[in-house]
């Protein structure tokens, strides 16, 4: 599957181009004009993100800060601004990278190749969650408690993956069935509810406990 980039830009000839680019490049471009563009978009999961800082509204900065609040995928600025401080604020607002106004498009599309690679690296090695003495493995893809395996499908095995990656965060039917099924697949977010109830019960019978919270009235999370 392809690596999906998310360009936030509200040049719309520089979103254009980079777009193109990019999906010659092999990947799937996400394209935002706005800060509120993006954040919509943030519901695709995009592996990367390539952000321009000098948005009118809620610029590169802050809004690289609300993003951080969701997702940890890497960030890269696209910025004229070129002073150390500059590149200090940006990295701890929550940037990976600067890309700096002109760029030939060999140097964007090579550091995004690199940081793609150092991010499936860093999840590599960190195949395996634990939650108490619940194990997951997400390059096996099981669920084991105590070393006996705890059988889940398809489907429910990835509600648990996404669960378990952002535990403590609170995510709505519809956020958890978009993530899973796809934003534009056909069907209702009530199958999550079901999915969860069929999770519950086997964790329950395994290990006598509850994993995933109901938070009443907003969603689901899965509990520290």
């Amino acid at each position: 599957m392809a690596y999906r980039i998310l360009i936030v830009d509200d040049e719309v000839m520089m979103t254009e181009l980079l777009s193109d680019h990019l999906r010659d490049c092999g990947y799937e471009a996400l394209v935002a004009n706005s800060a509120v563009q993006a954040l919509a978009l943030l519901q695709r999961q995009p592996d990367l993100i390539i952000l321009d800082i000098n948005m009118p509204g809620m610029d590169g900065l802050e809004l690289c800060r609300s993003i951080r609040e969701h997702i940890v995928c890497p960030i890269l600025f696209l910025t004229a601004r070129v002073t150390e401080q500059d590149k200090v604020n940006g990295l701890q607002y929550g940037g990976d990278d600067y890309i700096t106004k002109p760029f030939s498009l060999n140097e964007l599309s090579a550091r995004v190749a690199a940081h793609l690679r150092r991010d499936e690296r860093s999840r590599s090695r960190s195949s395996v969650l634990a939650s108490s003495e619940l194990l997951v493995d997400l390059s096996q893809r099981t669920v084991s408690w105590r070393g006996e395996e705890i059988p889940f499908s398809r489907k429910e095995f990835d509600l648990i993956e996404f669960l378990m990656t952002n535990a403590g965060q609170v995510f709505d039917r519809e956020h958890i069935y978009e993530a899973l099924w796809g934003y534009d697949a056909e069907g209702d977010s009530n199958v999550i509810k079901e999915h969860v109830r069929k999770i519950r019960a086997k964790l329950r019978e395994a290990t006598g406990r509850e994993y995933i919270e109901t938070v009443w009235g907003v969603g689901y999370k899965w509990s520290r």
